[in-house]
């Protein structure tokens, strides 16, 4: 469970933004789209070497400029 102390004086709608914030840090929502659908190791796998190759072109195109 989230705690989120109300400081004296403090509006609502603040701390109400400090909960949800937390609350997406915790990752919950992401968390119960991943389980919603079986994704296979294979494609994982791939998804994440997509990504590597990726970010290491960005980085040698950061590199050469």
């Amino acid at each position: 469970m989230i705690i989120i102390p109300v400081k004296d004086g403090e509006s609502i709608d603040r701390a109400l933004k400090r909960y949800k914030r937390k609350y997406e840090k915790t990752g919950v929502v992401k968390e119960l789209r991943n389980r919603q659908k079986f994704t296979k190791p294979s494609v994982i796998k791939r998804e994440a070497l997509q990504k590597a190759i990726y970010v290491q072109k960005l980085r040698q195109a950061e590199e050469n400029n």
